[in-house]
């Protein structure tokens, strides 16, 4: 029986091989990958769908987003011939060859909880809601190649020779007491435990440092009680402030939507200020496509966003905000 396929099988090969090798050589074309990536106009994401919230509103809040793909053969020619179709290459986007991906994932996902905590206390004490912040939590985000320690993304400081890591303004007072190159006993929690680690003093521009790069996670109480429900895909801190402005407006009586489409972009720090982000011409594109009415974006990203929207004539409302409140105030006078 197999000796029959086999020499069925053989018989086919042996009289379509130029064809076959024609298929090959089509199949490689189309997906053999190249070192580049194309950048073009993404979507929205409604923010009914991660916000368990009541909500009354008519309109709605929603995520800007990039939308990126591999390049190939075909992609990457059609890049020349499509205007909205940018090229990048692969490595403009690798941070350091020393890290893994699971490194890239762990940062992602803790600028995400950044952006989370912050939307959420910014949301609710404007909106002048119950709000008990417990503690400060100083996550570990990138370990600069220049650092000599052991201490891994992921970690949260707990203290540097004995002294208790409360705000990043103590934190950088005590690193300049000490000498360059001194040997640091540093403690951190990781996997919920505690574990002690070294780190030695560098000096980079000038400044004493141990080459961490640190994001702040507060652990906080709110009322009413929220719950965020984020896809495992989803990271990156350009949400914080959309998410904080849907938020605020499920905690007060005044639907601030008037029905309308609502997309936006940008980061948000604890006080409050939106913060600038990366790829918002192709936010723009996206929230055009999607129908949106207002686009909000950070006043660094002002000037490109007006661009975009001239140049390919959207008929969407492009709003600049420098905090939070410039949002809120726009939508309840307009």
């Amino acid at each position: 029986m197999f000796n029959k396929i086999y020499e069925k099988i053989k018989k086919f090969i042996k009289e379509n091989y130029k064809e076959l090798l024609i298929y090959l050589a089509l199949l490689i074309i189309l997906t053999y990958p190249l070192p580049y990536y194309i950048l073009i106009g993404g979507g929205t994401i409604d923010l009914e769908k991660r916000i368990e919230l009541k909500s009354d509103e008519k309109g709605s809040y929603n995520l800007a987003y990039v939308k990126q793909i591999n390049a190939t053969i075909p992609t990457y020619l059609l890049s020349f011939i499509f205007s909205k179709w940018d090229l990048e290459e692969v490595s403009s986007y690798t941070v350091d060859e020393s890290e893994t991906r699971s490194d890239v994932n762990n940062r992602e996902r803790l600028y995400l909880e950044e952006a989370n905590s912050n939307a959420i206390i910014n949301a609710y004490t404007l909106a002048g809601k119950k709000v008990d912040i417990k503690s400060d939590d100083y996550k570990v985000i990138y370990v600069s190649e220049e650092s000599d320690t052991d201490i891994k993304i992921g970690d949260t400081l707990i203290s540097v020779n004995g002294v208790s890591i409360n705000n990043n303004t103590e934190y950088k007072k005590y690193l300049d007491t000490l000498e360059v190159g001194e040997k640091l006993d540093v403690k951190v929690k990781r996997n919920g435990k505690e574990v002690d680690c070294y780190a030695k003093l560098i000096e980079v521009d000038n400044e004493k440092v141990i080459g961490l790069y640190l994001v702040n996670v507060y652990d906080y109480e709110v009322d009413p009680k929220i719950n965020l429900k984020f896809h495992s895909n989803e990271s990156g801190p350009s949400g914080g402030f959309m998410l904080s402005l849907a938020i605020y407006d499920r905690l007060v009586p005044e639907d601030l939507t008037k029905g309308r489409k609502i997309v936006g972009t940008g980061t948000i720090d604890i006080d409050g200020n939106v913060g600038e982000i990366g790829g918002v011409k192709y936010k723009v594109m996206g929230a055009s496509h999607d129908k949106a009415d207002i686009f909000f974006v950070p006043k660094e990203n002002y000037d490109e966003a007006i661009e975009t929207k001239k140049k390919y004539k959207y008929d969407i409302d492009i709003v600049k905000v420098e905090k939070l409140e410039d949002a809120i105030k726009y939508l309840q006078e307009n």
